[in-house]
């Protein structure tokens, strides 16, 4: 089950590279929610009562020019645990499955048996001689 599971794995095609979108995606917003509702009210407790937030609000008549240092802090933390956990749970064990298998010490995905080769010729050489034998007695 676990050699199907890395073989499938270290296949490249379009429907892996979707489940990794999906997957990335959906990591991505528990990172968020974590780095906007744990990181930003930590960074922003810092700051005294009277300031709405780590940062610094450039007219004080306009709460819209704030500008909000704990939210930039916690995109870069964000972005850290996001390409943290890609190289290690994805990346990492990708590529020491490589190594091994370059060295030999891990067996890659089941070559097909010579009795399967043999069958997918005989198959495609019935395939080729019908539609020519078709051809034949039509002309």
């Amino acid at each position: 089950m676990l050699k199907g599971f890395k073989d499938f794995i270290l296949r490249g095609n379009v429907v892996d590279l979707a489940v990794a979108v999906v997957i990335g995606a959906a990591f991505t917003a528990i990172v968020t929610a974590f780095t906007s509702s744990i990181i930003e009210p930590l960074l922003n407790a810092i700051t005294p009562p009277t300031v709405p937030g780590l940062g610094i609000l450039l007219q004080a008549d306009k709460p819209n020019t704030f500008i909000d240092f704990s939210a930039v802090i916690a995109a870069a933390i964000n972005f850290v645990i996001v390409a943290a956990i890609v190289y290690f749970v994805f990346v990492l064990p990708i590529t020491t499955i490589k190594n091994r298998r370059k060295r030999g010490e891990e067996p890659g995905p089941a070559e097909p048996t010579d009795v399967e080769l043999l069958a997918e010729i005989r198959d495609l050489l019935k395939a080729q001689s019908g539609t020519e034998g078709e051809g034949k007695h039509q002309a």
